[in-house]
């Protein structure tokens, strides 16, 4: 089961999301917040494993709450889901820490497929903008971030290594016999460690260091 919590101003566009998500069993839409200002403390106490994320709202940006969000150490999965497809918007999203981008044009089944696969570790791009989100990421990777992994504990590499496996924090937990909790530490340590802001860079740095690891 994904707990989600969708943030968008618009009544109409939330009520729509609820119904299309209520068509998979498996994915479980636990909030809608309509004011960004509440969504920091919201996401708090329901702890969501997918968050959909909408860019321009009145109160407080979009990107203000993402990195609100990232800053208060939660790692759930953030989508932004936006109408905009402008180049700083998503650059600005990614720099933040956004796991993904997708557009409001998406097609349902593509969205829904999209969660699934943002849930099994991928980043997920609507089509159109990928290349820009490549670009935005690789600016936003640290180089020569070697010496970085030595500062991680041999827990914290195996929190790691199953972060790039694509487990939530419930299924690392199982494998390590480890709290839930404890997982959520590891990885908020090793995010901040390496000077990452989300569980994709996570990923990725993963991948590209899989022999230090």
């Amino acid at each position: 089961m994904t707990d989600i919590i969708v943030i968008d101003d618009h009544p109409m566009l939330r009520k729509g999301l609820a119904q299309l998500l209520a068509l998979e069993e498996e994915l479980h839409l636990i909030a809608e917040i309509g004011d960004p200002r509440l969504a920091l403390s919201i996401v708090l106490e329901k702890e969501p494993d997918l968050i959909l994320l909408d860019l321009n709202m009145p109160g407080q940006d979009g990107l203000v709450t993402l990195n609100q969000l990232r800053n208060a150490g939660v790692d759930s999965r953030i989508i932004v889901f936006t109408v905009s497809d402008d180049q700083a918007d998503i650059h600005r999203a990614i720099h933040n820490g956004a796991d993904g981008y997708l557009l409001k044009d998406i097609d349902p089944e593509d969205f829904l497929h999209s969660i699934k696969r943002c849930m099994s570790g991928e980043q997920v791009i609507s089509a159109g903008i990928q290349e820009v989100v490549r670009n935005a990421l690789a600016q936003r990777l640290p180089e020569n971030l070697h010496p970085a992994l030595h500062d991680l504990t041999d827990r914290e590499k195996d929190v790691l290594r199953l972060i790039a496996s694509g487990l939530s924090n419930k299924a690392i937990g199982n494998q390590l016999n480890i709290a839930e909790g404890t997982v959520k530490v590891h990885v908020k340590r090793v995010l901040s460690k390496l000077g990452l802001r989300s569980r994709v860079e996570a990923a990725i740095f993963a991948h590209e260091h899989t022999n230090e690891l």
